[in-house]
């Protein structure tokens, strides 16, 4: 996921993949603890998309 790509979504369809994302995280981290999580760079990847969806997020309420 690349931030150009969330630039032209609105501030609903950011919040709805900012939920289904840290949705995401929390399931990750669970494995994690569990020893179920075989490539642990999907957590740190899923932790970026976070923090880009933050970042379009901001940028959209601000406009």
């Amino acid at each position: 996921m690349n931030y150009t790509d969330l630039q032209g979504k609105s501030v609903e369809e950011l919040e709805s993949m900012l939920k289904e994302k840290k949705l995401e995280v929390f399931t990750l981290r669970a494995k994690l603890k569990t020893m179920q999580l075989t490539n642990t760079s999907e957590l740190k990847a899923a932790k970026k998309d976070v923090a880009r969806i933050m970042t379009a997020l901001s940028a959209a309420r601000t406009k």
